[in-house]
């Protein structure tokens, strides 16, 4: 298991280091020169200059990037150009709630597309309703979707809050309250996906000889399917949830907006409009390094539900 991390590590770092040069040269080159950001249009260029001069604009893209990273690898991540904080006091903050959005969208979105395949009893009545409701998180777009689930669960019926973040101080109700609708957004393609997947590897599983001696056995259908399909047939959506990993941060980030969740989204949505160059790098490669170690656990956990597995 150590072997497996360490491996998977290394492979990661080439990732990270590749992925971080092209997102800061991309960045850089479609931006433009900070210095101009900072002072606006109205700037002259003797001022521009000056700038460029006192921040090490002027230096060539690879000196200024080494130096970019060397400064993240402690911590310092520069200071925000629209509000002039430090971009790490204006991400910590936004943080847990884009991280427990994410987790929460991807536990409901694994744990109902598996039991509701799973179930045996009233299946003539629970499929349909599945298939439905995953056609319906398959082809709607999260932001309409948000919208739509907004509209009747808090316009219509009144039951739920429209939008808006209630921290852990306000209650425990009070905080999960606001997150039901923003979780369902986020969770609904994934139900979909994964449920598909899940089926697939259910039915075929289903055919196997030991499920043929289980049920010869005497073993009910629900002991079958969740003792000794289930098991079985969620290796495939381990995978699936590895590889999703990337969707996941950018339907998160659209859920965040659609709800006015201060997270991580959010501050990305404001730094793209205002081209706030050290915040979208800091984001960018915070998503970068997430998804590597989300994909490690992937694989830890993979090993872990089938201990006959190896990943070389």
């Amino acid at each position: 298991m150590l072997s497996l991390i360490v491996r998977r590590l290394l492979l990661g770092i080439p990732n990270i280091i590749l992925i971080s040069v092209l997102l800061f040269f991309t960045i850089l080159g479609a931006l433009g020169s900070p210095a101009t950001l900072m002072l606006g249009l109205d700037a002259t260029p003797e001022r521009i200059l000056e700038l460029e001069r006192q921040y090490g604009f002027d230096r060539p893209l690879y000196v200024q990037y080494i130096d970019w990273v060397w400064k993240a690898l402690n911590g310092d991540f520069g200071r925000s150009y629209a509000t002039n904080q430090r971009v790490v006091d204006a991400l910590l903050p936004r943080i847990l709630p884009s991280v427990e959005l994410a987790l929460l969208g991807m536990i409901v979105a694994v744990t109902t597309s598996v039991v509701f395949s799973s179930i045996t009893v009233g299946r003539r009545i629970v499929q349909p309703v599945v298939n439905i409701l995953s056609l319906i998180g398959i082809t709607v777009p999260n932001f309409m979707l948000g919208i739509t689930l907004t509209y009747i669960f808090s316009v219509v019926l009144g039951i739920l809050p429209t939008s808006g973040w209630a921290p852990w101080s306000a209650g425990i109700f009070e905080h999960l309250l606001h997150l039901i609708l923003p979780v369902l957004t986020v969770a609904a393609y994934y139900f979909a996906s994964f449920g598909l997947v899940y089926r697939a590897e259910y039915r075929a599983t289903s055919r196997r000889l030991y499920i043929q001696v289980a049920r010869a056995k005497g073993l009910s259908e629900s002991a079958v399917s969740f003792r000794h399909i289930l098991p079985n047939s969620i290796l495939p959506v381990i995978t699936q949830v590895g590889s999703s990993l990337g969707q996941l941060a950018a339907g998160a980030l659209v859920a965040e907006t659609v709800f006015s969740i201060p997270g991580v989204g959010t501050l990305f949505t404001s730094a793209l409009l205002s081209r706030d160059f050290p915040v979208f790098l800091a984001i960018g490669m915070i998503t970068i390094v997430s998804v590597v170690v989300m994909n490690l656990l992937a694989d830890l956990l993979y090993v872990a539900a089938n201990p006959q597995i190896r990943l070389d």
